[in-house]
């Protein structure tokens, strides 16, 4: 999947959530609105597409507020003391998880900050059926150019 193409489902997930690409590209941007592929073809060819996924904006409509989402957690290794005094290794295996707190998008944008691929970490929460990603074309809810 490019780069444009990723940004057009993050985006489409945002919209479907209340984001306005137009509105936040025009005042963050550029003041001329080029329409929605221009605008997304803008943001990957000069890099700025970080601007837009670090946004508040754009992550509180990503995250959107007291909406129940799932995603996967992936599987983690950590150590830790037990009761005993003794180091132990924990190995926890990827879980779903369901919900979400009513400002979540402050945790997953620090979560984002520290990530290795910021966008793979946006991908964790797109729906994943793939007869979503097969029907779901990812401008129908943006907004027209003009």
């Amino acid at each position: 999947m490019t780069r444009n193409e990723d940004l057009h489902l993050l985006i489409s997930q945002a919209n479907a959530n209340g984001f306005d690409l137009r509105r936040w590209y025009t005042i963050n941007i550029a003041p001329e609105w080029p329409g929605t592929d221009e605008a997304i073809e803008i943001l990957t060819t000069e890099g700025r597409f970080f601007a837009l996924v670090f946004s508040h904006d754009f992550a509180r409509s990503f995250w959107s507020k007291g909406e129940p989402m799932q995603f996967v957690v992936p599987a983690s290794t950590y150590s830790r003391v037990n009761g005993k005094g003794q180091v132990v290794t924990i190995n926890r295996k990827p879980f779903t998880r369901r919900a979400i707190k009513a400002d979540v998008w402050k945790y997953h944008v620090r979560q984002m900050a520290v990530s290795e691929d910021p966008i793979r970490y946006l991908h964790r929460f797109l729906p994943t059926h793939p007869d979503l990603h097969s029907s779901y074309s990812a401008t129908e809810n943006l907004p027209a150019a003009g």
